[in-house]
C-alpha cells in the first residue's frame, strides 16, 4: 500500500445499503472513493451528504480511496 496523504473534503454522497460513496476534496481533483470498511476501521457507522471530513487517502486500483477518515 502506498503512503497515505491527509486530505480535507466534503461528503458528496454515501449509500449505506451499497456500502460506499465519494468525498470531494477541498483542494479539487478527483473524488475520493470511500468503502464501508474504511468507516469501520475509523469507528464510524455512516456519513451524511455535506459532512466535513479529514481523509487518509491512498491510491487505489481505480483512483484515490479513503484508508481511514474522521468527521468534523
Amino acid at each position: 500500500m502506498s503512503q497515505a496523504e491527509e486530505v480535507r473534503g466534503i461528503v458528496k454522497w454515501y449509500n449505506a445499503t451499497k456500502g460506499f460513496g465519494f468525498i470531494t476534496p477541498d483542494s479539487g481533483g478527483k473524488d475520493i472513493f470511500v468503502h464501508a470498511s474504511a468507516l469501520e476501521r475509523s469507528g464510524l457507522s455512516s456519513l451524511n451528504e455535506g459532512q466535513a471530513t479529514t481523509v487518509q487517502v491512498v491510491q487505489g486500483h481505480k483512483g484515490p480511496e479513503a484508508a481511514a477518515l474522521s468527521v468534523g
